[in-house]
């Protein structure tokens, strides 16, 4: 379903005054998976930041996928939002990883598109700048607790201080940044990355996601202007959403990479892998045994890119419900997706973990090679697990089921 929420609105201005045509954009995105695909496993094993494959995004125009036509965008649904992040993911988990920040914060754009500052961040997506960001900060107590400091200096002010997991940032045109001001309230900073003082580290040591530059970035009293700060706030109604979606952006990226393993290992048995000594077939394809490991690993990542799909969809009513001015329908939207993508990330957690695992019982020792790097598929969807607490995750459904808690469902943040 196109996205032609929020109505009534005119286009931004400076935008083209026609709205790029949606299947033609999604139909450059299979092209680009492909670009992106080659080499993927070379890049990972040399640790080559991925830039030229932004280029190609940027240029493809896919960064206003979400932006509605109302707004002089294409429309995409949430549907097919996720469904770019799967294939992309396929050909590169790292580069569908590394966009969440710039589709969260489309989509607080096109549910906020009214103010000044927005509507000039829309002029910007439609002209194909991405964004990142980087809020969290390591050696504090507990995680979300911050200490970048904005103090007032003259008619502007200055920033100081280090972030961590700045995923995407290296790749983008702006980035945003959290801060405590000197009333000590917590803040949101939009800057272009290449202000002075912005220093972007490639300083990620994560086993998985190597190149999804998802390291430090040093502010080194940093100018920032007036009108380039804004409030945070996880708990509004559209930080709770944006929350749940960069959830399921995160499984997207894990389906892809499920997807990437089924691929390369079908590859692999066609053009490399034997039988066993002790196979009764002659060649490694027509092992029933090799049959159905791929058979069970293809039918993990349907299931995987099933649940996806209607997490998605019911990230899409939550959409609609924000347009539909029933406060009550938005709060059951909102608690249900919450509720579908939680469900979704404790069931594909575990099928993509033994999908890219079984990868290797498709061949002997040739199959842990290093120039194939089909392990990189099971320490990408590893580590993208570890960003969610999916113990914490499945207590929480439990708690709902059993006691109807919604508490760390309406809290707008990762539980």
């Amino acid at each position: 379903m196109p996205n032609t929420a929020p109505s009534a609105l005119s286009p931004v201005a400076g935008s083209t005054s026609v709205a790029p045509d949606l299947a033609a954009l999604l139909a450059k995105v299979p092209e680009l998976a492909a670009e992106i695909a080659r080499e993927a496993a070379k890049r990972d094993l040399e640790r080559e930041l991925p830039f030229e494959a932004f280029r190609r995004f940027k240029e493809a125009g896919l960064g206003a996928l979400r932006i509605p036509v109302a707004l002089g965008g294409p429309g995409g649904s949430v549907v097919d939002y996720i469904e770019t992040i799967m294939t992309l993911g396929a050909a590169d988990s790292n580069v569908a990883h590394a966009l969440r920040s710039h589709f969260n914060f489309t989509e607080s754009l096109l549910l906020n598109p009214n103010s000044a500052i927005d509507r000039t961040q829309l002029g910007r997506v439609l002209a194909g700048k991405l964004f990142g960001g980087a809020h969290t900060e390591q050696g504090t107590k507990r995680p979300g607790e911050v200490t970048t400091r904005l103090t007032k200096s003259g008619e502007s002010f200055r920033l100081n201080g280090r972030k961590w997991y700045a995923t995407g940032t290296a790749f983008s045109d702006f980035a945003s940044f959290s801060a405590r001001n000197d009333e000590d309230e917590l803040v949101s900073l939009l800057l272009p990355v290449d202000r002075k003082g912005i220093t972007i580290l490639d300083d990620w040591d994560g086993m998985g996601q190597r190149l999804t530059a998802s390291g430090g970035v040093l502010l080194d009293d940093v100018e920032v202007l007036p009108h380039e700060i804004s409030t945070r706030g996880l708990d509004t109604l559209v930080g709770r959403h944006t929350s749940t979606l960069r959830q399921l952006h995160l499984a997207a990226s894990m389906a892809g990479a499920v997807r990437g393993a089924v691929a390369e290992g079908t590859d692999y048995v066609r053009r490399q892998a034997r039988s066993a000594a002790h196979s009764a077939a002659e060649t490694a394809n027509a092992d029933p045994f090799v049959q159905k490991i791929l058979g069970e690993i293809a039918a993990g990542s349907f299931a995987v890119d099933t649940l996806i799909r209607e997490s998605a969809r019911a990230l899409d009513r939550s959409v609609e419900a924000f347009g539909a001015g029933d406060p009550d329908r938005l709060e059951a939207a909102l608690i249900e997706s919450a509720l579908t993508t939680a469900r979704t990330q404790i069931v594909a957690s575990q099928i993509a973990l033994g999908a890219a695992t079984n990868v290797f019982e498709l061949g002997g020792g040739s199959a842990t090679s290093r120039h194939l790097n089909l392990d990189r598929h099971w320490r990408n969807i590893r580590t993208v697990l570890n960003h969610n607490p999916l113990l914490h995750k499945a207590r929480v459904v439990g708690d709902y089921y059993i006691n109807g808690t919604t508490t760390h469902l309406e809290e707008g943040r990762v539980f």
